[in-house]
């Protein structure tokens, strides 16, 4: 197995500069493909209007790489509709597609709806947190797919500084997912950044996945999507160094119960385990129990979905 994680890394793990920009735009139109940039989004009025700007400018009006940029917010409580907008993306609010299905809190419900309000045969998702953003990561990961018939999905791999030191980010990547894929799926244990919001697919290959709702469905895609098509089909290009905020300890702690659900469901379909988490925070009494439900509910492959199935025959 090693062997082959070997010959992955050597065939299949590139940097941004592997691909300059006017080869892509080339494949673009040779291929005829179009793309589409997904930004989930909930309370980043901050950052999201930036992210918008730099890649309409960048690869929207300098160059037409990227045909369609949708904000989908998941229930923002602050202006990052507002602001979104008026940088130039189109906002769909997540509770207004496909209405008949109630919706449930997560990102990966963000991610499963974005398929039926976005048209592109590439769709590539980017965190609607991140710093000091650079066009380079929808170019980065979007070019393969462009001049690789070979490759379905490929991810970005990048440095998480956290707190001035290099390297130290991506925690629950490290102390939760990287053994869960190492232990359980050791194909995958090339994957520098297994968890990075920043991906690209083809919808061929979106649509016929299931989405956990939550914190796990970058887990969940990228096993699934193995199993799917096979390892060479997966990818992953060096786009540089990854600034966003970073959540505290309990948060963290919530998303590596979500992420390891998310593989427990994968090992063993139907097997129930606890799906709660108790975290504790000190009050005058001591330190008081709280419990979070843990994210275990997925929604199924687009592809099953009678809207779905109609906007494309349509």
């Amino acid at each position: 197995m090693l062997n082959e994680v070997e010959r992955w890394l050597s065939t299949r793990s590139w940097s941004k500069t592997d691909r300059p920009l006017h080869k892509i735009m080339a494949a673009k139109r040779a291929t005829g493909q179009s793309v589409s940039v997904v930004l989930p989004a909930l309370n980043e009025e901050e950052t999201v209007g930036d992210i918008v700007a730099v890649i309409r400018h960048d690869l929207m009006r300098q160059v037409p790489l990227v045909d369609e940029i949708v904000v989908v917010d998941s229930g923002s409580t602050d202006r990052t509709s507002e602001v979104a907008a008026a940088a130039g993306a189109r906002v769909v609010h997540r509770d207004d597609i496909l209405p008949r299905v109630p919706t449930v809190p997560g990102k990966g419900e963000v991610l499963w709806r974005s398929l039926l309000v976005t048209g592109g045969d590439i769709v590539c998702f980017i965190d609607a947190d991140l710093k000091e953003f650079s066009s380079d990561f929808v170019s980065g990961i979007v070019g393969p797919l462009l001049t690789d018939p070979g490759v379905d999905l490929v991810k970005g791999m990048y440095d998480r500084p956290l707190g001035g030191a290099a390297g130290q980010g991506g925690r629950v990547t490290e102390l939760m997912a990287r053994p869960l894929l190492n232990m359980h799926w050791p194909q995958l244990a090339g994957f520098v950044q297994p968890l990075g919001g920043e991906y690209a697919a083809r919808r061929s290959l979106l649509e016929q996945l299931p989405f956990p709702v939550g914190y796990g469905v970058e887990l969940g895609m990228l096993v699934d999507a193995l199993h799917l098509v096979g390892l060479d089909a997966l990818a992953q290009v060096d786009v540089g160094v990854r600034l966003h905020r970073h959540q505290d300890g309990q948060a963290l702690g919530r998303m590596s119960a979500a992420i390891y659900r998310t593989a427990q469901l994968r090992l063993a379909r139907g097997h129930l385990i606890r799906p709660a988490l108790t975290q504790f925070e000190r009050s005058g009494n001591g330190f008081e129990p709280r419990t979070y439900s843990v994210d275990t509910e997925e929604r199924p492959p687009m592809a099953e979905i009678a809207e779905y199935a109609a906007r494309k025959v349509a």
